[in-house]
């Protein structure tokens, strides 16, 4: 085999006359040069630079996600931690609970079983499954254990005001309110319009005022009831409120010690405070008011009028 190339131009001329040896040599040669400048075992696909960086960026990410669930662990163990306490709590008010329930129902001769503490509930229904319950989360949970922590402390004060009427006084029969809230001293300001002592102005005074000036002058409850407030008070200074059922309260104002607190029970003619100035006072003395319904009435019908009556 033979392989003859002519050129003829107009000044050039030339012929090249190739063998089958020569021209696979050739051919070898080209095919040489093609594949050591185009090196295709070389893998071509990714930039060495890029993945490093892409790897990089994973591995942070991992990092991330790694605190992530150390945090979210820990605050998951803290939760339950708290939910532990919290249960612990339910249980022993619960236990207190059920101890006063138990007097309470030994006081009252409740023997029909629905006040028995000892016993379990008699309880059923169907059986629920699992995906039919309702989905909270940990701070639903722990928010409801708090709500219900907080109402059975309440339960629990007023089952021991209860327990503590029920075995120890008699406020149906002593809720009387009579007389005058002090041990000694004189009416000073009346119930009704008048001028303001601080601004001259008239207004609206919605109680009486007793005033002395012997020292340590008692302040004296004026029927049986239930302390629902032992403490400063705005305008009033520091004030005793007493709920005497029936809708009907006192206020006992601008006292200088108290000596009752919130819950307790006092009888008519317990001392529950000294008499002060404090609070807006221009002088020693009581403010004292009777509510009825939440409404400040006039309380000379009380104050003169005869403790013993019924």
């Amino acid at each position: 085999m033979s392989l003859s190339v002519f050129y003829r131009g107009s000044k050039v001329r030339f012929r090249i006359r190739l063998s089958r040896r020569r021209f696979f040599s050739f051919v070898g040669i080209a095919a040489f040069v093609g594949l050591a400048t185009w090196q295709p075992w070389q893998y071509q696909g990714i930039d060495p630079t890029l993945a490093q960086n892409k790897i990089t960026e994973e591995q942070k990410k991992l990092v991330l996600q790694e605190q992530a669930l150390k945090e979210l662990k820990e605050d998951t163990q803290k939760r339950l931690g708290a939910m532990t306490v919290y249960l612990g709590e339910l249980r022993a008010q619960m236990r207190r609970l059920d101890a006063l329930g138990e007097r309470l129902a030994g006081v009252a001769n409740l023997d029909n079983g629905e006040f028995n503490f000892n016993q379990e509930l008699p309880i059923g229904g169907p059986e629920i499954e699992v995906a039919e319950l309702p989905h909270s989360s940990g701070t639903d949970v722990i928010s409801e254990i708090e709500d219900m922590l907080s109402q059975i402390s309440d339960k629990q004060k007023q089952l021991s005001l209860l327990e503590s009427v029920m075995m120890n006084h008699q406020l149906t029969n002593d809720a009387y309110i009579a007389g005058r809230p002090i041990s000694d001293g004189w009416l000073s300001s009346q119930y009704g319009v008048r001028k303001d002592p601080f601004n001259g102005t008239p207004a609206m005074h919605k109680g009486l005022d007793f005033a002395s000036y012997n020292e340590e002058v008692k302040i004296i409850a004026t029927g049986a009831g239930v302390v629902t407030w032992a403490g400063d008070r705005y305008g009033y200074g520091m004030l005793v409120e007493i709920d005497h059922g029936g809708g009907l309260k006192t206020r006992y104002g601008h006292n200088d010690k108290l000596s009752v607190s919130v819950g307790d029970v006092v009888t008519r003619g317990q001392q529950i405070a000294e008499m002060g100035s404090s609070g807006r006072s221009t002088g020693p003395h009581v403010h004292y008011e009777v509510l009825r319904n939440g409404r400040q009435i006039d309380p000379n019908q009380f104050v003169y009028r005869k403790a013993d009556s019924q």
